[in-house]
C-alpha cells in the first residue's frame, strides 16, 4: 500500500514536471546576423548604421551583430562569408556589390539581404530579373533616376559639349550607370567618352586625362572612386572641371552637385525586412528589391563656390539636408 501510494506521488510529481517546466525554461529566440561591407566610406558605413538601428529597433537584444570590413578586396568578401556560412548566422547582409556576389556564391541557404547595391539583375547576372531575385537573395537598391541626373548635368551646364564618364571597370554596376547615363546625355546632345580605371592604382592618371579632354565629368555610385574622393578633387578642382556625382558621399569629396539618396535611410529599410524574414518568418524568395523612397538635389556649396557655378532654389546645400533631416526626426 505505501508503495502505491509513494509510486502515485512520483507519477503525479513527473507530470508537473512534463507540463509545467518546458513554459517556465522557454528561452527567447536570439538571432546572429553577419554584415561584409566591402569598404569603409561614407556612404556604405551610413548603409550599415541604419541597418543595424532597425534591427535593433524591431529585435532589441535578441540580435548581435558580427560585423566584418572587407577593405576593399573582393576576395577578402569571399572570406568574410564563409566564415559566416562556417558559424551559420541566421541572416546576412551584403553591403555593396561584391559583397552580394561573394555571398551569392556562398550559401544557397542562409538568408542575404543586399544594401547599396545598383542594379541586381547586373549583379548577379540575371537576364530575366523582374525586380525579385528569388531564392535566398533580396535587398534594397540605391540606383537613383539616372535620366534624371543626365538632365540635372544639363541644367547646370547647357553650354557644355564634352562629357567624361569616370567608373572603376571592376565594378559591373558602374558600367551599368555610366552606359544608361551615356546614352540619355547623348540624346540631349553631349559628346561622351568613358574613362575607366582598373583600381586606385591608375585612377591619378585616368583622371588627369579625363579633365584635360572633358568639360564635365560624370561619376556614378563606384565603391572605388567613393574611397578615393580626394585624388579626384586634387585634380579636377585646380584644372576647374566640376564633377556631377552619383551620390552624396562622393559630391561631398569632389562634386558640385548629385541626386542622392540616404543611405542610412536605405539600410534601415533593409534592417526592417531583416525583421521580417527573422522574427516574422516572411519569405525572402518572394520579397521584391526595394527602392530609396526619395531622392535629393544636393549641391556641395565649397566647390561650387570656387567654380563659381550657381545652382537653381530647388537644390539642398550638402550637410544642411542631413541637419534638417535630424531635425524632422526630433520633432516627430
Amino acid at each position: 500500500m505505501k508503495k502505491n501510494v509513494i509510486s502515485a506521488v512520483l507519477a503525479a510529481a513527473a507530470v508537473g514536471v512534463m507540463t509545467v517546466c518546458p513554459v517556465g525554461a522557454e528561452e527567447s529566440q536570439t538571432y546572429n546576423v553577419g554584415i561584409c561591407q566591402l569598404v569603409q566610406h561614407v556612404a556604405l558605413d551610413a548603409a550599415t548604421e541604419g541597418f543595424k538601428d532597425a534591427l535593433t529597433d524591431k529585435l532589441g537584444d535578441a540580435v548581435t551583430f558580427d560585423e566584418q570590413n572587407a577593405q576593399g578586396d573582393s576576395n577578402t568578401c569571399s572570406t568574410i562569408i564563409n566564415s559566416f556560412v562556417s558559424n551559420d548566422v541566421d541572416l546576412i547582409l551584403a553591403n555593396a556589390t561584391p559583397a552580394l556576389q561573394a555571398a551569392a556564391a556562398g550559401t544557397d541557404t542562409i538568408p542575404i539581404l543586399g544594401t547599396a547595391v545598383t542594379e541586381y539583375g547586373v549583379a548577379l547576372g540575371l537576364d530575366d530579373f523582374d525586380g525579385t531575385v528569388g531564392g535566398n537573395i533580396s535587398g534594397t537598391s540605391d540606383l537613383a533616376p539616372l535620366d534624371q541626373q543626365a538632365a540635372m548635368l544639363q541644367e547646370l551646364f547647357p553650354d557644355a559639349k564634352n562629357v567624361g564618364l569616370l567608373y572603376c571597370s571592376a565594378e559591373a554596376n558602374s558600367q551599368y550607370q555610366v552606359d544608361t547615363v551615356k546614352a540619355a546625355l547623348e540624346d540631349l546632345g553631349y559628346t561622351c567618352e568613358y574613362y575607366a580605371f582598373s583600381d586606385s592604382n591608375d585612377l591619378s592618371s585616368v583622371v588627369t586625362t579625363a579633365a584635360s579632354e572633358s568639360d564635365v565629368i560624370y561619376v556614378p555610385t563606384d565603391n572605388t572612386v567613393a574611397s578615393n574622393t580626394e585624388i579626384i578633387n586634387n585634380i579636377c578642382l585646380p584644372a576647374q572641371i566640376p564633377v556631377i556625382a552619383g551620390e552624396e558621399g562622393i559630391c561631398s569629396g569632389c562634386g558640385v552637385a548629385t541626386l542622392s539618396i540616404s543611405y542610412y535611410d536605405l539600410g534601415y529599410a533593409t534592417g526592417e525586412m531583416a525583421a521580417r524574414i527573422l522574427a516574422d518568418g516572411e519569405d525572402i524568395s518572394t520579397m521584391p528589391i526595394e527602392y530609396a523612397p526619395k531622392f535629393t538635389k544636393e549641391y556641395n556649396a565649397e566647390i561650387c563656390e570656387e567654380l563659381g557655378v550657381t545652382v537653381p532654389d530647388d537644390y539642398v546645400a550638402i550637410g544642411a539636408a542631413d541637419a534638417e533631416a535630424e531635425t524632422e526626426a526630433v520633432t516627430e
